[in-house]
């Protein structure tokens, strides 16, 4: 079973059920995954927690072996029914703390804690102030301590913490407030039309899929500001939406990106782009740059690995509980072509991160735009466990 929310007025992942469907298009005309057929269900969670129950329970009355690269803000909701009845939940795109919580999930990135925390060091090598624009919801209300951890390991003093509504239509009264927040003064500096610049001055936006919208309102303000640098996290913005945007002369160029895999144009995801080109039958749906669709190919990867170490081990009969098994006890850590670090659930394996005790990969890259494109900032992954491990209370000074 793979589940995601699609034509909602939130956050919506279509690419992640498409993306599931072509993997199976793939491995079924290769004969399945050592001879097993891969039958793949999909459901719309509509980001709605009645919605993501009933996903869950599908997925039990119809004997899904285990929920692959999925989306759902609602844990509370889904968890239960797949824990009661053994289904593991290997490779959630991150978006509930349950999945870095139930011992029944096998998350294959760090999450939203790894993202912020890391875009704070990411922000932190030349912001000297800085505002975070988050969504006024229970999820949002953890972004403030994962960015500020990731800004206290660059000695920068925390982010104005600006709430906004989920699903706004116009965010102008949270840019003023960013712009307020960050120092970005006509007065001391001018404006951006005629060139004037806060320096140090950073206001990044994690929105969802509204944070388009903030930047339609950002770029009609910042003229009558001084330019600040902005920056976000993949996922909240992408290259479709780089290009929507102006490209080259839009918002978003320079800005700071922060994701969990390399860059859409990394060689590392050319066996994905050729099962795409085969297979995904120009469904439009699939955006092979996208984070959701990438998590739920890198999901994939994961479930055909321990197929094939039950079929090393002469198991025959794929259950939960043989998948469980393999993931808590597995010796073999699993390979994912270098998208991630190599993966492995084992108790060891875990880091020690408060509320997230789930997470084994901490690692994220930083991105930036640059000429209108999204490129690596810098080689290779950045390892940010050691930042989630001391996060930033409101009680810390």
């Amino acid at each position: 079973m793979t589940w995601a929310p699609e034509g909602t007025r939130a956050t919506n992942m279509p690419g992640m059920p498409a993306m599931a469907q072509a993997y199976a298009r793939w491995v079924n005309s290769r004969g399945g995954i050592r001879g097993h057929h891969l039958k793949v269900l999909t459901c719309n969670e509509h980001n709605d927690s009645v919605a993501a129950t009933q996903c869950a329970q599908r997925a039990v009355d119809h004997g899904a072996v285990a929920v692959i690269g999925s989306y759902s803000q609602f844990g509370r909701s889904f968890m239960p029914p797949l824990e009661v009845n053994g289904i593991p939940y290997i490779g959630g795109y991150g978006a509930s703390d349950e999945e870095f919580a139930s011992p029944l999930s096998y998350p294959v990135n760090g999450g939203q804690a790894s993202l912020l925390a890391g875009n704070g060091r990411q922000l932190a090598r030349s912001c000297k102030r800085v505002a975070l624009v988050r969504p006024d919801t229970i999820q949002g209300d953890q972004m403030p301590a994962l960015l500020n951890s990731g800004l206290h390991d660059g000695h920068r003093q925390r982010a104005k913490d600006i709430k906004a509504p989920e699903d706004g239509t116009d965010y102008s009264p949270q840019v003023t407030r960013a712009l307020d927040g960050v120092g970005a003064d006509p007065a001391l500096y001018g404006t951006a039309a005629n060139g004037g610049k806060a320096a140090g001055a950073c206001v990044t936006a994690s929105l969802g899929d509204h944070t388009d919208t903030f930047f339609d309102s950002f770029r009609r303000l910042q003229e009558d500001s001084p330019r600040v640098h902005v920056s976000s996290v993949l996922g909240s913005v992408g290259q479709s939406l780089v290009n929507r945007t102006g490209g080259p002369s839009g918002p978003l160029e320079g800005a700071y990106i922060t994701g969990w895999y390399p860059v859409a144009s990394d060689p590392r995801w050319e066996p994905m782009h050729k099962v795409l080109d085969d297979f995904a039958f120009g469904d439009n749906r699939i955006d092979p740059a996208d984070q959701g669709a990438q998590t739920t190919w890198i999901a994939y990867t994961v479930l055909r690995a321990l197929i094939e170490q039950l079929d090393d081990a002469g198991v025959e009969d794929i259950t939960s509980h043989a998948l469980q098994t393999t993931l808590d006890d597995g010796d073999r850590a699993i390979d994912t072509g270098g998208l991630t670090p190599k993966l492995r659930w084992r108790e060891d394996d875990l880091l020690t991160v408060q509320n997230f005790p789930r997470i084994v990969n901490g690692m994220v890259t930083y991105q930036v735009v640059r000429n209108g494109e999204l490129v690596a900032a810098q080689d290779g992954f950045v390892n940010v466990g050691r930042t989630l491990e001391r996060l930033v209370t409101d009680d810390d000074s």
